[in-house]
């Protein structure tokens, strides 16, 4: 009698223990998917910054009076395959110009005639980075969007 309490324990016990360790393997896996994608967050947020950076030091460098405006710039980072081509991140870049100056025809212009005749050239950039969240199955696209507004 006493052998068959110890027995009917200790599969007690140990179906209490796999239950306990099935439910640590799920929140450890989705602690795993959570960290993934807050990395993935952060990343497009540090591109997004470094883009908006880069926008702004394009468009002083470029002739903005000349047929060649600086209106876009794509790129992309991080190889998901390994094949050497980046495609986990995409960036798109739209430049819109504001101020009361002589810009070309071909820049995307959204007011020419702001305050005075001495209002400075100012640019409003409009950065997209999209990105293919990894944990998902169908790898859905994510966008983060940053728009800033820099006197030039």
């Amino acid at each position: 009698m006493r052998n068959a309490f110890s027995m009917l324990t200790a599969i007690f016990i140990i179906v209490l223990m796999a239950t306990v360790a099935a439910f640590i393997m799920n929140l450890s896996g989705k602690i795993v998917k959570e960290t993934t994608a807050q990395f993935q967050r952060e990343q497009s947020a540090l591109l997004a910054k470094s883009y908006t950076e880069y926008a702004i030091m394009a468009v002083t460098a470029n002739e903005h009076n000349s047929s060649t405006c600086l209106n876009n710039i794509t790129g992309a980072y991080g190889d998901s395959d390994g094949d050497g081509v980046p495609d986990i991140y995409n960036i798109d870049v739209n430049i819109s110009y504001i101020g009361n100056t002589n810009l070309h025809a071909n820049c995307n212009t959204l007011s020419n005639g702001v305050i005075t005749e001495k209002s400075p050239l100012s640019i409003i950039i409009d950065v997209f980075v999209s990105y293919k969240d990894l944990d998902h199955p169908d790898n859905l696209n994510v966008t983060y969007h940053r728009r800033s507004l820099q006197k030039i």
